[in-house]
């Protein structure tokens, strides 16, 4: 991927942001890792500014830039400080959108459409949660309307609200599978984990079998084939945004009231 080289502005909003991730010795160490050579500066931010200015002059491009990026926030140097990273993340990317770019969690730099405004992506994330707390959504589903998940279109909102459910799942139960195995393990109605009901009637029974039906096909059409497939081969509006977070609200709340039920080993 070719990096158009960053203008002085951006490049400098850049480098305030990214101090906060390295030390000056940290600092010394990347620059040569990357191999950008020191041009001076007594602030880390200048420091870094300078050097990589004076690195995309000399190449033409950014992309030596935008490896120093990744180099500095590289996932592993965050063991331990997952909500440093995050914080660190979400203004970098808004500042990154002006070029087109945006950092995931990966630590990776991919092509995003370029932001033309501050608050494209707020009005955004805005507007879906104002529907979704009209249409009185579970509260473990409004986290999934951050800016940063909605920076170019609704693709990570929704994979990330998916795997929320599995995840859930997974806490309530202590067990490890995911997708359809996951959900035939705990909604079984004849050894079930969890029961949506006393399962004592045919309807009831039904019920507790419509579920797990419901959450496989939730999987299937959208967590695994987001999860799986190129992000650019997907478009998801906002009203389809809209449409999957009520449902996964609704299977938030039905999983919250299920009972557990004990598993006794066998003899």
């Amino acid at each position: 991927m070719a990096i158009p080289k960053f203008d002085a502005t951006h490049l400098e909003q850049l480098s305030r942001i990214l101090v906060e991730a390295a030390s000056h010795a940290e600092l010394t160490r990347l620059m040569t890792q990357c191999d950008i050579t020191e041009q001076g500066g007594t602030p880390r931010w200048e420091r870094m500014l300078l050097a990589l200015s004076a690195r995309q002059q000399k190449d033409g491009c950014g992309n030596n830039v935008g490896a120093f990026m990744q180099a500095v926030m590289a996932p592993v140097r965050f063991i331990g400080r997952q909500k440093e990273f995050d914080e660190l993340r979400h203004p970098l990317n808004e500042a990154l959108a002006f070029n087109g770019l945006h950092l995931g969690e990966d630590g990776k730099l991919v092509p995003v459409t370029k932001a033309t405004t501050l608050t494209e992506a707020q009005e955004r994330a805005g507007r879906l949660r104002a529907e979704l707390q009209r249409r009185q959504v579970h509260p473990d589903v409004l986290r999934f309307c951050k800016p940063e998940l909605l920076e170019e279109n609704y693709f990570h909102a929704i994979l990330e609200a998916t795997k929320s459910v599995a995840d859930k799942l997974r806490s309530k139960t202590g067990l490890v599978s995911d997708g359809t195995p996951l959900a035939d393990a705990i909604f079984a109605v004849n050894s079930p984990r969890l029961a949506l009901n006393r399962l004592l009637t045919e309807s009831e029974r039904s019920e507790q079998t419509g579920f797990s039906n419901l959450l496989k096909g939730v999987f299937g059409v959208f967590r695994n084939q987001t999860a799986h497939e190129p992000k650019i081969t997907k478009t998801y509006t906002e009203q389809d945004a809209l449409d999957l977070l009520t449902l996964v609200s609704y299977m938030h709340g039905r999983i919250n009231s299920a009972f557990p039920v004990p598993q006794f080993p066998s003899k």
